[in-house]
Parts: C-alpha cells; structure tokens; sequence
C-alpha cells in the first residue's frame, strides 16, 4: 500500500513561501515524477513527503493515516538520494542489510532480504565486496537495494542519477523501471531531466516557482499541454513558438509546433528560411531554421537523419495543421 494524498500543503522558510497551498493524490502503485527546473521546489515537495522537512501548513496522509506530525521513521517511506551515502567500510550486503540491524531484525531475516534485493538489483557476485570495488552505476544500485530491504510503502527517489554518466543513466533509467513493474511498489521520483520524466512516469507532475503547472500522463502533457511553460518544457526537443501575424492567423496570440511536426524542403512550403547549424544523431538530424519573419529564435526541425540539407541552404517547412498549438495572451491553452 502507498496512497499518498497532500492536502493545501505549504511550507515556508522564514518569509519566502517556497510552496504555495498545494493538493495533489499519488496512487498505490504509482509510478509519479515531480519535473521542473532547478529551484522549482520539487526536491522540497519530497522532503515535506518523507518527514526531511516540517509542512508549514496543510495535512499529509499515507495510507489514509495522517502523517504530517509522523517522523520519517514512522511514515514507511524509503528515500533514495542523489549522493549513495554508502558506509565505505562496510561490504556491500553489510551496506544494504544495516537499517535492518538498526530496525533489530533478527540475522536470517535479514540475511533474507538481502539475498532477494540483492537479486533482483544484479548484486549477487557483489556482496562481499566494498563500495569503493563498485561502478557509480552499482553503488546506486546498493544505495536502492538498501531502500527495498526495508519493504516500505513507497520508494523516494531525489535525482538518483544526477552523478552517473550518459550510458549509466539510461541503463539505470531501464533499471529502476524494470524494479517498479516488478515490486508494484509506489515511486515518486525527482529529476529536472524531462527526458527520463517521459520514459520513466505513469504520472508526470510538473511544477513551476512551488505551483503545479499540471498534472498527467506522458502523452497528455505532450499532446495537451496546458501553457506555454508545460509545452516548452516538455519535448525533446523542445517546441517551438511563433507570435505576430501568423499567429494571428490562427486565432492567437502564440502558436507552438513540435520539431517531429514540421516537414523541410528545398521547393515550396509554407514558412521560407535559412539552415543554421544542424545535428546529426544517425537516426535523426534537427536543423536550427532562421526564419526572421516568423520569429527571432531559430525554428528547430527533426528530420530523417539522412537528409540532404547544409548549412546555409534556403528551405521551406509546412506545420502538420492538426498539431498546431495555440495559446492566449496569457499564455493558457486555446482548445
């Protein structure tokens, strides 16, 4: 179990309000990713979860038992940190079984829990050995092993992947989701990575200045997002926006157009320009169009990686009209 409800939750450090009054329900078995940019108050929203920090006002519930007043220990909650806080000393199967020690299980219990965690996370050859014989990819992978021994209501993790590498990130990314469909356990997750918010979330929460912007699937926020903020943050890469006349066009004051819906060509469209630079991934090329009568900032274009376009040439581009996006004048979504 894992419900997790945050009622008019806010909290303040002297006379900044750091997150304003705030509801928001985590399901059991959720798979939730707070996303924004750094100082959006993400990590702090965790930490008033976990117990880290006091709530200045509102009511937490876990499992429909109040737990605002709870201390950490109390709430069965298991916090994953950026940092592995590993004991350096200790082997790994002493790392992982210690809050067990300290929670006075006895030996074969927690020999038990080990010896599952540890299987599941790929540790098993690796228990006898130190964390410093370990990958920053292992280490984090104890560091996890240490949450699930404990067997909580709900795993918090505060951008566990911060200090792995490009490779390690994205075989931890896979990881940690190949752990939440096989524990059926509710994760909340911190990152200001969108990218790992799409690929990993049920539920994806994205938050601005301590507001929630909004709150859905993947798609949802991708398909229908609710401002300028949320449609410019979610995507890779990230879409973009046009005012003036051609919005005007459309019955707005900002139209926006994902890369992935714009199509190039050297002999007719709707939209003329000139290729900036461009970036080629194999799969795929985005190009950085200056199309100084639509908008000041170059329009970025995906196309098939074996596109025939140089730096310089003269193309057109052609919205898909369906997947135009269109937005007020104060940046809210036009249905």
């Amino acid at each position: 179990m894992g419900r997790i409800i945050l009622e008019q939750v806010t909290k303040s450090f002297g006379d900044v309000n750091v997150i304003p009054p705030l509801d928001l329900e985590i399901e059991d078995g959720e798979f939730v990713v707070f996303v924004g940019p750094s100082g959006c108050g993400k990590s702090t929203l965790l930490r008033l979860i976990a117990g880290l920090e006091d709530v200045s006002s509102g009511q937490i519930s876990i499992d429909g038992r109040a737990a605002t007043e709870l201390p950490p220990a109390k709430r069965g909650l298991a916090m994953v940190f950026q940092s592995y806080a590993l004991y350096p000393h200790m082997s790994v199967r002493k790392n992982i079984s210690f809050p067990l020690k300290m929670a006075g299980l006895d030996q074969a219990e927690q020999n038990k829990r080990v010896e599952a965690a540890a299987k599941v996370l790929n540790l098993t050859d690796y228990l006898d050995r130190r964390p410093g014989q370990l990958s920053g990819g292992q280490r984090q992978r104890v560091a996890i092993g240490r949450a699930i021994v404990r067997e909580p209501a709900a795993f918090l993790f505060d951008e566990p992947l911060s200090n792995l590498d490009a490779a390690l990130r994205v075989n931890m990314r896979l990881e940690i989701s190949e752990l939440h469909n096989s524990l059926e356990t509710t994760m909340i997750y911190v990152t200001h990575d969108q990218v790992e918010a799409m690929t990993m979330a049920d539920k994806i929460v994205v938050l601005r200045a301590g507001h929630i912007e909004q709150v859905g699937t993947p798609l949802d926020l991708y398909r229908n997002p609710r401002n300028l903020f949320v449609a410019g943050f979610i995507g890779s890469p990230k879409m973009n926006f046009i005012e003036g006349a051609e919005a005007a066009k459309h019955n707005a004051a900002t139209i926006g157009i994902r890369p992935e819906h714009l199509s190039i060509s050297k002999s007719e469209g709707q939209w003329k320009g000139t290729v900036g630079v461009s970036e080629h991934l194999g799969s795929d090329t985005f190009l950085h169009v200056h199309a100084k009568d639509l908008t000041s900032e170059p329009i970025t274009v995906r196309s098939d990686g074996e596109v025939d376009i140089h730096h310089g040439d003269t193309v057109f581009l052609s919205p898909q009209d369906d997947k135009i996006h269109r937005f007020d004048k104060e940046g809210l979504r036009i249905s």
